[in-house]
Order: structure tokens, then C-alpha cells, then sequence
């Protein structure tokens, strides 16, 4: 078979993937650099990693308002992908800026940290970008093995040791079934191409069984990676025991990655079986909030409470997954920004009050955490209330468009199940206030030292989770602006 190599080059644009050729660049250079100059203390890499990605954020909001292809039709940097690569973007850079007090803590403040941030963020934006089932593939392999690396860092831990390997075993598990459905998708189609899939579907008289269980199995692999119920075991031990920033990480950009690929999956390539997946999805949401919400209200653990609380958030998502329409679809993205804000900025809360070791990690330990540290507080109670769906905080709005959007497909009583559940999770925000506010202080926190760092991430966070929800129209105008293209 020849090949035509100028012809193959024809098809190349590398404005599609620019955003990701800067983070590989920029992570293999850091870990040149980490070599080549030693040094004890690490937070020049967090810096230059920093630089990198907001580089490679500029790449991609560049490319706004185009839908430009490149490798044979297999990658497309469009609205939808570059929204997404936002909140990635967001995401590792929040990560980042907490991770070099909390690894100097921990003593395991190494080098390749921040070249396996950047790689995670590399697999993502491919997963949002792609438009073939390999590329979605690659991305997921690549964002999957750089979080399994890091879930497991503090070598010193036996905690994050057992994290690394169970998200390791599990994370493979529910790739085998992701893998699988692929191929069963591409025998009966011949093509991984997703818009190619949706041409063959629409000409089947009746989809074949290899296709639907195919689709299904895709479905499942897809609910692992969000922690949807009942694929959601592995989240609270991972969580757990992994470094606090790189679960703050794992709870907002994997699950963005994830939502990414589901929806070009299904809303592009699968929209036949609308009728057949609505219906899991509607089971999927209304399970995930439910399990979610209740197993929180049992949790003394704060790190364990913020995992089932994320499976929760997973749920709402899967609302506006379930309607299919513009509003729950523009509200899965306007939340997923959100999230990130909301639930990063909490961790890095869990981060300062936190002792070497995280030997105070549960929520009576926040205790008096309002009189002693009353500017720490505050803004731990904005994304709390956020995280809780309270107004005027971009968690309110974010829900309101998703449970909109189901009430606009008919799907009433799905909302009234999300608005019921988002109702019930207010107790065990609430509590951790309790405990901050009404409380005797049984620790002076005299530990709690706030870094340049950690106070520019609480500070975009704070306006991430405060501003959408006082002038929505700006973001969500943007994240309906995504959604059409797909």
C-alpha cells in the first residue's frame, strides 16, 4: 500500500492541537530542567508550569469561533473543545499553584510533579478535541497514566500507595470495557470516525446487537471515568489517599475530561439510541445523586466527604446529559467551570488547615477554624455554599440550567429528584460551617501558613465561585455558543 506522504501532510494543522504541543514541550523541558539544575526547593517549576499553561490557554481560546479539522478528520479544535481546554487550563493551573507548600510539607516535593500535571492536562484536552474513538483513547490513556503516577507520589505514604494502585486496577478494568465497546462500535460501523458512526447508524433499519451492546459498553467505560454510580467505589480511597492537590485535580478535571468525550460521543455519534440511553442516563443521574448525597452525610473524613459530594455533582451533570437539549448541554459545561473553582478552592482549604501528614483531616478538626482564622473561613463557606448550590454563587446557577434543562424535555420529576438531592447535600456542607463557626477552637492553627500561591488560587477561585452566579449571561453565553457545534 503506498502512501501519499504530501498528501498526508495536507491534512496536518497543528493550530488544532497547538495547545497540547506547548504543555509537551514545556513538561519535557521541565524535566530537563529539574536534572540540570538541582535545587532543594521546587517552586520555580510550579512557576514555569504555570507559564506553560496559561500559554497554552491563550493557544486555545485563539482559535474561538473556528471549526478548523487537522489529521484526516480526527482532531478538531471547535467552541466545544476549546471551552473544555479552558477548564482544564483552570484546573492543573489552580492544582499547581497549591501543590508546592503541601509537597514541601510532605517532603515529597519532586520535580516530576509538574511535567505529570502538564501531561494530565495534555491527555484531557485530547479527549476533547478528538473525534475519532482513537484519539479519544490516546487522550484517555495518556491523562489516566500520568494520574495514576500522581495519585501515588508520596511514596512515603502507605495511603497513597494503595491509592495509586486502586485507581491503577480499577482505572484499567474500566478501560477494557471503554476499549471493547470501541471495537464492538467498529465492527459493525467499519469506522472509529464518530460523525462516519452516526452515518452508518442512520442507515441501519434497526440497530444490529454488536452496535448496541458496543454503545453500551462505551457507556459504562465512560460512567467509571465520572464516578457515576453504581462505578463510583473507587473514588472515596483514591481521593483519600492521594496528595490533597492532586485530588483536587483528579475531582474536577478528569470528570470535565470524561463529560468532554461523553457527550461527543453520544450526542454526535449515537444520537439513533437517544430513546435507549436517556433512559440509563435518567437511572444513572437519579442513582449517582442519591448515592452520592447520602453516603456524604455519613463522613467525618473532610477529603471523603468532598469525594462522595463530587459523585453527587457527577449526578447533576448527568441531569443535563439526560435532557440532550441546549440548556442541560450549555449547563453541563457552565457547570463544569464552576466546579472546578468551587471544589479546588475547598481543597486548598483542606490543604492549609491540614497538618504534615494529614493527621487532622476530619471535619471536627475545622473546628473554631472562624474565630482563629475568620478570613479562611469565609471563604471556605463561599464554596461551600457554592458546592451546596446556594445563591448568588455560580453552584446555583449551574444547577438551575441543568434542572431547566430537564424540565424543557420533560423530564419533571428528574429535577425534582436533583433539586430534592441538592437539598439534602446542604446538611453536610452546612456541618463543616457548624464546626468552623459554633464551635470551640481546639487548635490555634498556628501551622497554617498562606503562600503567594495559594492565596492567588483562593483568590480565582473566590471569584470563579462568586461571579458567574452575580452575572451569569457572560459565561453562559459562551458555554451555548459551544454546544452548537456539536
Amino acid at each position: 500500500m503506498e502512501i501519499n506522504v504530501a498528501q498526508l501532510f495536507q491534512t496536518i494543522n497543528l493550530a488544532t492541537i497547538m495547545p497540547e504541543v506547548i504543555l509537551s514541550v514545556v513538561g519535557m523541558a521541565l524535566l530537563l530542567v529539574n536534572v540540570f539544575v538541582p535545587s532543594k526547593s521546587k517552586g520555580y517549576l510550579a512557576w514555569l508550569s504555570l507559564a506553560g499553561l496559561v500559554a497554552a490557554g491563550c493557544a486555545a481560546a485563539s482559535g474561538w469561533g473556528q471549526t478548523i479539522e487537522s489529521f484526516s478528520g480526527s482532531v478538531v479544535l471547535d467552541n466545544f473543545a476549546i471551552f473544555f481546554k479552558i477548564i482544564f487550563v483552570v484546573a492543573a493551573g489552580l492544582a499547581v499553584l497549591i501543590s508546592d507548600q503541601y509537597m514541601e510539607r510532605e517532603g515529597c516535593n519532586h520535580g516530576e510533579l509538574y511535567p505529570l500535571v502538564l501531561f494530565t492536562t495534555v491527555g484531557m484536552m485530547l479527549m476533547a478535541s478528538g473525534t475519532d474513538m482513537m484519539t479519544i483513547f490516546l487522550g484517555l490513556e495518556l491523562m489516566s497514566i500520568s494520574l495514576y503516577v500522581l495519585a501515588g507520589f508520596n511514596r512515603a505514604s502507605v495511603k497513597s500507595n494503595e491509592s495509586g494502585m486502586k485507581y491503577f486496577l480499577l482505572g484499567a478494568f474500566s478501560t477494557g470495557f471503554l476499549l471493547y465497546g470501541m471495537a464492538l462500535v467498529y465492527g459493525a460501523t467499519g469506522t472509529t470516525r464518530i460523525a462516519k458512526i452516526a452515518a452508518a447508524a442512520a442507515q441501519m433499519q434497526a440497530p444490529s446487537t454488536m452496535f448496541l451492546i458496543g454503545a453500551l459498553l462505551i457507556l459504562t467505560g465512560f460512567a467509571f471515568k465520572i464516578a457515576a454510580a453504581p462505578f463510583h467505589m473507587w473514588t472515596p480511597d483514591v481521593y483519600e489517599g492521594a496528595p490533597t492537590p492532586i485530588t483536587a485535580l483528579m475531582s474536577a478535571g478528569p470528570k470535565a475530561a470524561g463529560f468532554a468525550a461523553f457527550l461527543r460521543m453520544f450526542l454526535v455519534a449515537f444520537p439513533t439510541l437517544q430513546a435507549d440511553w436517556s433512559d440509563l442516563l435518567w437511572i444513572l443521574a437519579v442513582l449517582t445523586m442519591t448515592v452520592g448525597n447520602i453516603t456524604a452525610l455519613r463522613q467525618d473524613n473532610i477529603k471523603r466527604m468532598l469525594a462522595y459530594s463530587s459523585i453527587a455533582h457527577a449526578g447533576y451533570a448527568l441531569v443535563g446529559f439526560t435532557a440532550a437539549n441546549s440548556t442541560g448541554t450549555a449547563g453541563i459545561l457552565f457547570y463544569m467551570l464552576s466546579y472546578a473553582f468551587m471544589n479546588i478552592g475547598a481543597f486548598a482549604i483542606v490543604v492549609l488547615v491540614a497538618k504534615q501528614g494529614e493527621t487532622n483531616g476530619n471535619v471536627q478538626d475545622f473546628a473554631g477554624l472562624g474565630h482563629k482564622r475568620p478570613a479562611l473561613a469565609a471563604v471556605m463557606t463561599l464554596f461551600l455554599f457554592s458546592l451546596a448550590g446556594m445563591p448568588p454563587t455560580a453552584g446555583f446557577i449551574g444547577k438551575f440550567y441543568l434542572f431547566s434543562g430537564a424540565v424543557e424535555a420533560g423530564y419533571v420529576w428528574l429535577a425534582v429528584i436533583g433539586v430534592l438531592n441538592s437539598a439534602a447535600s446542604v446538611y453536610y456542607y452546612l456541618r463543616v460551617m457548624v464546626f468552623m463557626y459554633m464551635k470551640p477552637a481546639e487548635e490555634e492553627f498556628s501551622w497554617v501558613s498562606v503562600s503567594a500561591p495559594i492565596t492567588l488560587a483562593l483568590v480565582i477561585s473566590g471569584l470563579g465561585s462568586l461571579v458567574p452566579g452575580i452575572v451569569p449571561s457572560y459565561l453562559l453565553q459562551f458555554a451555548e455558543a459551544a454546544v452548537k457545534l456539536i
